[in-house]
C-alpha cells in the first residue's frame, strides 16, 4: 500500500519571489533581443495560426484538418510520375488568384502546358512563370520573391529535375558529388528564415522513384 502524503504548504512569498525573477528576466531578454522574444503559450500559437488556401478539393481540405494549405511554410507534394502533383499545385494557383493572390510558377522541367492552366481557371497573364537554369539560381529567386512578401504562392516544378551549377557541362558519366541536397539544405535554411517575415506558401514538387527489381 502507498502511503498518502499531503500536498507541500504554498509559500505565498517564494512564489512572490519568482515571479518578479520572472519579470526580470523576461525585461531583460526583452532589453536585449526585443520584445517578441518570448511570448506566452497562447501568444506563441496563436501567432502562428496563419491564412490558409484551399486545395480546390473540399475533401482534400477536411483531411488536411485546416481547409487547405497553410501560408507561411514549406510544403511538399510527391508521387510517381502522372500522378496529378502539377494539376493539385495549379489548383491552388487558381485558389490563391481567386482571393486576389499573386502566384509564381518556377518550371524546372519545361513542361508547364499554358493551355491546361488557362483551362483551369488561372489567369495566366497574372501568373509570374520562370525557368532558372540551375539549382542556386532558382533557389535564390524563391528566396527573393518570399523575402518580397507580395506573393502568395510559389510552386517548384520539381526538386528531382534541379541540377546544380557543377553538374552542367558534365559528361553523363562524370563522377560529381551529390551537390543538390547540400545546396537544397542550405537554401532552405535561408527560405525559413525569409518565411518568418512572409506568408508566402511555397509549394516544392516532387517524384518518387521506383525500382525495378529484377526477377531469375
Amino acid at each position: 500500500e502507498v502511503p498518502e502524503f499531503d500536498d507541500e504548504p504554498h509559500d505565498d512569498a517564494k512564489i512572490m519571489q519568482k515571479d518578479n525573477a520572472l519579470r526580470l528576466a523576461l525585461s531583460q531578454l526583452a532589453n536585449d533581443f526585443g520584445k517578441e522574444s518570448m511570448l506566452s503559450l497562447k501568444r506563441f500559437f496563436g501567432s502562428r495560426r496563419g491564412p490558409v488556401i484551399s486545395t480546390g478539393s473540399l475533401k482534400l481540405d477536411l483531411a488536411l484538418g485546416i481547409g487547405g494549405l497553410p501560408k507561411g511554410r514549406i510544403v511538399e507534394i510527391y508521387g510517381r510520375e502522372a500522378s496529378g502533383k502539377t494539376t493539385l499545385a495549379l489548383h491552388v494557383i487558381k485558389e490563391a488568384q481567386k482571393l486576389g493572390g499573386y502566384c509564381a510558377y518556377l518550371d524546372v522541367e519545361n513542361a508547364l502546358d499554358p493551355s491546361l492552366a488557362e483551362a483551369m481557371g488561372i489567369d495566366a497573364e497574372n501568373l509570374l512563370i520562370a525557368q532558372p537554369d540551375s539549382a542556386e539560381n532558382l533557389l535564390s529567386v524563391v528566396d527573393t520573391l518570399t523575402k518580397s512578401g507580395s506573393i502568395d504562392v510559389i510552386v517548384v516544378d520539381s526538386v528531382a529535375a534541379l541540377i546544380p551549377k557543377c553538374e552542367i557541362g558534365v559528361p553523363i558519366n562524370g563522377m560529381y558529388s551529390d551537390a543538390q541536397s547540400r545546396i537544397m539544405t542550405q537554401a532552405l535554411r535561408k527560405i525559413h528564415y525569409s518565411l518568418c517575415q512572409s506568408h508566402t506558401l511555397i509549394i516544392f514538387l516532387n517524384q518518387v522513384k521506383v525500382l525495378l527489381l529484377k526477377h531469375f
